[in-house]
């Protein structure tokens, strides 16, 4: 089994992942990976770190990979093109929030959805 190296850390770098970890704001997988990369930097395996950190060796060295080019400012980033794709046209989100903010509504509707008729 091969062994990744201790993560190279500048103390300031140190001190910014610190500020992350003992963070009550921040959301959840920024702390988590602050604290795994921490470990990285003290020469904790990347198998222990996601034992730790309940994941799998492999968001470990994406992590890892992406503090390298990054530094700090890659930590709890989402990567483009992850997530679930939106399945509405490009511009529907936008047009309902448009007419939702401008359009004004007929004198005699009570609601926005004016039913036609009431329930008894």
């Amino acid at each position: 089994m091969v062994i990744a190296p201790a993560l190279e850390v500048s103390p300031a770098q140190r001190e910014e992942l610190g500020v992350m970890v003992r963070s009550s704001s921040l959301p959840h997988r920024r702390v988590v990976q602050a604290e795994a990369l921490l470990l990285a930097a003290d020469g904790v395996a990347n198998e222990e770190i996601a034992r730790r950190c309940s994941t799998t060796p492999d968001p470990v060295r994406r992590w890892r990979r992406r503090f390298v080019e990054e530094g700090v400012a890659g930590v709890g980033r989402i990567a483009a093109g992850r997530g679930r794709k939106s399945w509405l046209p490009a511009g529907t989100v936008a047009a309902v929030v448009d007419d939702t903010l401008h359009m004004t509504r007929r004198p005699s509707a009570r609601r926005w959805t004016a039913p036609s008729r009431r329930c008894r």
